[in-house]
């Protein structure tokens, strides 16, 4: 069972408009295939679930659809949060924040600091994010923590004889400390709706050594029986993180007779 899940949740408007209905119907649907996600990742006992729901890319849409999906966030993080902290799920917002109203921010805050000690399920809604900032935001804040902690260390063992630093080399590791979901295991399985096969500027970083299932299936269709199916998928697969599959074996043959 992977231990991390993230899904982009693409389709709502395809959904709607087979239908002859208006997009903000597809994406009030949506909000059903999320709820009713979250409840099988509870039971099935997956410990992270992330959610695509507004990249930094969609403020491009029509002005009214943005309205709209804006409203329905605010819907949610109202209606919603209450009963993740009833069913003990943690909840996480990750995203550059600044551009949503004061409303949207004090809801996130409110909801992440009542679900802030739970443990059976962290579900994190990405909102306003990219990878690519989240990569470049991470770079930053890693290279000034850096230069700050060179500079005090120089400051100390040569005062008078310390240059000013401008430039101080991360590592991979400093980098990954700063990405906005250091809190959580990379994703073991990414699965995208609605028949597109990119992952669209989603955690560009996280997403190395994945791996992705995409389905046609359209979003507001998308429930248990679906994300078991992807599940089966992904336990057929040979996850060898550049090894060669006896290294594997030997790996799994060592550890067996350990226990024993």
């Amino acid at each position: 069972m992977p231990r991390h899940v993230a899904i982009i949740m693409d389709g709502n408007g395809r959904w709607a408009k087979q239908r002859f209905m208006p997009r903000v119907a597809g994406h009030k649907r949506g909000v059903s295939a999320v709820r009713e996600t979250v409840k099988a990742c509870g039971d099935l006992g997956i410990e992270y679930l992330t959610l695509f729901a507004f990249s930094s890319e969609n403020w491009r849409r029509p002005a009214d659809e943005v309205s709209v999906l804006m409203q329905l966030f605010v819907g949610a993080l109202e209606n919603e949060v209450a009963k993740l902290n009833d069913n003990k799920v943690r909840f996480k917002v990750v995203g550059d924040l600044a551009p949503f109203d004061a409303r949207i921010r004090e809801l996130i805050a409110r909801g992440e600091d009542l679900t802030k000690d739970h443990t059976k399920l962290t579900l994190t809604v990405a909102a306003n994010y990219g990878g690519r900032w989240d990569i470049l935001q991470a770079a930053n804040r890693a290279q000034k923590e850096k230069l700050q902690q060179t500079r005090a260390s120089q400051a100390i063992d040569a005062p008078e004889a310390s240059p000013i630093l401008e430039f101080a080399e991360i590592t991979e590791t400093e980098l990954a400390q700063h990405l906005s979901m250091a809190y959580a295991p990379e994703p073991d399985l990414f699965i995208r709706t609605g028949g597109e096969e990119r992952i669209s500027n989603f955690l560009l970083w996280q997403l190395a050594y994945t791996e992705f299932h995409f389905t046609q299936e359209l979003w507001p269709d998308f429930g248990r029986e679906s994300l078991l199916k992807a599940i089966d998928s992904y336990r057929q697969r040979e996850r060898r993180f550049g090894r060669t599959s006896e290294q594997l074996v030997s790996s799994k043959t060592t550890a067996d007779a350990n226990v024993a």
